[in-house]
C-alpha cells in the first residue's frame, strides 16, 4: 500500500491515451527475475494511482502457465493469468534477469505478437529487451538491458540500436537496465503521458532529489567498460571517477596505480585514444551537464562539485566542450519545463 500523494489540479493532467478494455499493464515474469526491478516499476504505477484515480494503470502479473514464479531471491510471486489468457493490455513489460529456455520463449511470443498488432507499448526490464529482440520487435529501435548482456544483444541483433543507458523510451518501446533504474524509467514514462507535475509529485513521494535521465550510463565495473586486459588503466579510471570534485594530478594517479606518468599516458592512448587529463576533464564535464539538467543546484555549486576552481573556469570549459555556457544550458532546461507544463495543461 502506498501513502497518498497530494492531488494535482486537473489541468496538470491531460487525459491519458484511450484505455483498452482492461485498462491494464501486464508484467510477464520469467524465472529468476529481480524483485527490485519489478518493484520499481509497479511502485511507480501504484503511487501514480493515488493521484490519477480512475485513469490509473491496473497491474497484472503474468506467467507462462499461470503458476507462481520464483524470483532471483527464491521468493515465489503469485500471478493473475497465464500468457495465453492475458486480457487486452495497453502495455506489456517482460521482466527477466537470466537466460530464458526456448519453451518459455515460445510461450511468450504469441502474446508479444498479439499486443504489438493491437498497438500496445512493449517493454523489457533487466534482460527483457533480449526477448523483444528475439521476437523481432526491436528492429530500428533504441534499446538497453543490463550492461553485462549488451554486447551479446548487439552482436545477435544488429538491427537494434543497443545502448548502455539506464533506460530507453523509443516510440512504443520501453527498455530498462533493471534494478533501481526501473523506478526512474516508469516515472519518466508516466510523465510523458500525464505531465511534469506528476513527475514532481512522484519524486517527492519517493524522496528523490531528481529523476535520472535515460541517457545516463549504467554503473558497470571499469574493467567491463574498457576490457580486462589493462588492470592498471581500470584502476586509474576508477580513481578518477571517485575523485571528480577534487581532481588528482596525473602524476598522483600514476603513482597510486604503480606506473610512471608516461606508462599511464600510453595506456590511455592505446585503449581509450585519449590523454589522461582530457579523459578526466570529460568525466567532470559530463557530470556537470547531468547536474545542470537534473538538479536545482546553483551553477557555481555544480562547478565546484565537479572540480572547477571558479565559475569562469567552469563556464569556459563547459562552453568549449558543449558549445554553450552552463547558464545557457540551465535556461534551455527552464524553457523545456515551461513548454512541458503548457502542453500538460492543454486538453487533448
Amino acid at each position: 500500500m502506498t501513502a497518498g500523494l497530494p492531488p494535482l489540479p486537473a489541468a496538470a493532467l491531460p487525459p491519458a491515451a484511450p484505455p483498452g478494455p482492461s485498462g491494464a499493464i501486464g508484467f510477464a515474469l520469467l524465472p529468476g527475475f529481480s524483485l527490485l526491478s519489478l518493484a520499481g516499476a509497479t511502485d511507480a504505477l501504484a503511487a501514480a494511482a493515488d493521484t490519477l484515480g480512475p485513469r490509473a494503470w491496473r497491474v497484472l502479473h503474468l506467467s507462462a502457465d499461470g503458476a507462481p514464479v520464483a524470483a532471483q531471491c527464491a521468493t515465489r510471486v503469485a500471478v493473475d493469468r497465464a500468457f495465453a489468457d492475458a486480457p487486452p493490455l495497453q502495455a506489456l513489460v517482460v521482466v527477466s534477469d537470466r537466460a530464458v529456455p526456448p519453451g518459455l520463449q515460445a510461450a511468450l511470443r504469441p502474446l508479444l505478437a498479439r499486443l504489438d498488432a493491437e498497438g500496445a507499448m512493449l517493454g523489457g526490464i533487466g534482460s527483457g529487451a533480449a526477448e523483444l529482440a528475439r521476437a523481432g520487435l526491436l528492429a530500428g529501435h533504441r534499446a538497453t538491458l543490463h550492461w553485462a548482456e549488451s554486447q551479446a544483444l548487439a552482436e545477435a541483433h544488429p538491427d537494434v540500436v543497443v545502448s548502455s543507458h539506464l533506460y530507453e523510451i523509443d516510440r512504443r518501446r520501453l527498455t530498462c537496465a533493471g534494478g533501481s533504474a526501473s523506478l526512474d524509467a516508469f516515472i519518466a514514462w508516466l510523465g510523458q503521458r500525464h505531465g511534469e507535475r506528476l513527475v514532481q509529485a512522484l519524486l517527492a513521494h519517493f524522496g528523490l532529489e531528481r529523476l535520472r535521465d535515460g541517457s545516463e550510463p549504467q554503473r558497470s565495473p571499469v574493467s567491463g567498460r574498457i576490457g580486462g586486459g589493462a588492470p592498471k588503466l581500470a584502476e586509474a579510471v576508477a580513481l578518477m571517477e571517485a575523485n571528480l570534485g577534487e581532481p588528482l594530478p596525473t602524476e598522483d594517479i600514476a603513482r597510486l596505480v604503480g606506473v610512471s606518468r608516461r606508462q599511464l599516458e600510453r595506456l590511455f592512448k592505446q585503449h581509450l585514444d585519449e590523454l589522461p587529463s582530457r579523459y578526466y576533464a570529460e568525466l567532470r564535464l559530463q557530470r556537470a551537464r547531468r547536474l545542470l539538467q537534473q538538479t536545482g543546484q546553483s551553477i557555481l555549486q555544480i562547478g565546484l562539485a565537479c572540480g572547477f576552481a571558479s565559475g569562469s573556469h567552469f563556464s569556459n570549459a563547459y562552453r568549449a566542450r558543449f558549445g554553450h555556457t552552463p547558464r545557457e544550458a540551465r535556461s534551455q532546461r527552464a524553457l523545456a519545463w515551461r513548454d512541458q507544463g503548457q502542453a500538460a495543461a492543454t486538453p487533448t
